[in-house]
């Protein structure tokens, strides 16, 4: 799974820049690697995205608190804007208030009409054996949903809304352009381009038509999911503007490490201890895998590392279902305490070992004495 770079560092700030330092860096940022000034550069469009993940935090008191004290893990569980999977125009219409019409005047006219709501990005974790067998994850997060009170529309409850004056009712308002040789239309900032008002705001959400919800879904995570991977609840981002459809919710999962097994891909690795004389003399040993356990038979003379691969015990495929094999490593282990009755044999045994017979120890003993003379 990709690390994320720190907050801090992608603005460019100091951890104890006050919010107007932060908005500043943002903005700058955000117009220098803005698509429109950057077309093509997929780098430019990669660093917007970042700046507006970390703006979204650092802007926001109590999820800036939890990244101080928790870092990128203070905010899992938490949900989020999909930044990565977002375009750019409703990144940019997002933060629409620190840039006015830089850029997205005439882009936000043109989506004067009914607009998809934003993605989110959520997190849970799991453990391997979940991501073996498949599991079923109840997800609970806070997302601004339409608000209950106005039923959206950010009025106070029983008013009606009247002509904006700020466009007489157009939806659209003229700006004067450079040296006022031209002029721009541009949606009306008082209405959003509605053309129409509400005179007393919605004392519940503020006036914004949206209010935090949490919201508790159950999610069918498959078998053989790797680490990093999302998975995509379609409908269940936030609603959209003006009857637009909802946006997605992408949850990321994490796994968990376990005490005994390594994942490479759908291949895994268990590292076994046996003693050396089980190794010597060869022995049937039980070997844990997620299904319960399965007996190999160990060859006498096995030496330390050697790797035994039991077919089909691995991590099922994600598209096909197709398990890797388990791959288990013998590592052999050498006894910190002994009774004076094994000390006696292994004694007796040292006592019959001929050096002509392990060519490895004879070779090293020949390069220690070539070293030495």
């Amino acid at each position: 799974m990709a690390t994320t770079r720190d907050y801090y560092e992608i603005l460019g700030v100091e951890r104890t820049a006050d919010g107007s330092t932060i908005k500043s860096s943002y903005r700058r940022l955000a117009m220098k690697y803005h698509p429109d000034r950057n077309p093509g550069d997929t780098e430019a469009e990669t660093k917007f995205k970042e700046a507006a993940e970390a703006y979204e935090v650092l802007s926001d008191d109590n999820k800036r608190q939890r990244y101080d004290q928790f870092g990128h893990a203070g905010l899992r569980g938490q949900a989020s804007h999909d930044f990565h999977h977002m375009d750019v125009g409703d990144i940019f219409s997002m933060f629409g208030d620190i840039f006015g019409d830089a850029f997205g005047g005439t882009r936000r006219g043109r989506r004067s009409g009914a607009q998809r709501g934003y993605d989110l990005e959520t997190r849970t974790e799991i453990t391997l054996e979940e991501a073996y067998r498949g599991v079923k994850r109840d997800i609970e997060f806070t997302r601004q949903d339409i608000c209950e009170a106005c039923d959206g529309t950010g009025g106070k409850p029983g008013t009606e809304p009247v002509t904006c004056v700020t466009c007489g009712g157009q939806g659209q308002v003229q700006q004067a352009g450079l040296g006022g040789m031209f002029r721009m239309v541009t949606t009306c900032p008082a209405c959003g381009g509605a053309g129409k008002i509400y005179p007393e705001k919605c004392p519940t959400c503020g006036g914004s038509g949206r209010s935090p919800k949490k919201v508790k879904l159950s999610v069918s995570i498959p078998a053989g999911i790797h680490d990093g991977q999302a998975i995509r609840v379609r409908g269940e981002g936030e609603p959209g503007a003006k009857g637009g459809p909802r946006g997605d919710l992408h949850v990321v999962v994490t796994l968990a490490e376990h005490e005994l097994f390594e994942r490479q891909e759908d291949q895994l690795i268990l590292r076994m201890p046996v003693s050396f004389t089980q190794a010597a003399l060869g022995a049937a040993v039980a070997v844990p895998t997620l299904d319960g356990e399965q007996e190999i038979n160990i060859k006498r003379g096995t030496q330390h590392g050697e790797v035994f691969k039991i077919p089909g015990q691995g991590m099922p495929n994600l598209r096909s279902g197709r398990r890797g094999d388990l791959h288990v490593v013998l590592m052999i282990e050498v006894p910190k305490k002994l009774t004076d009755r094994q000390e006696e044999l292994l004694r007796e045994f040292a006592e019959t070992e001929d050096k002509d017979v392990m060519p490895h120890s004879q070779g090293f003993w020949e390069k220690m004495k070539s070293y030495l003379s």
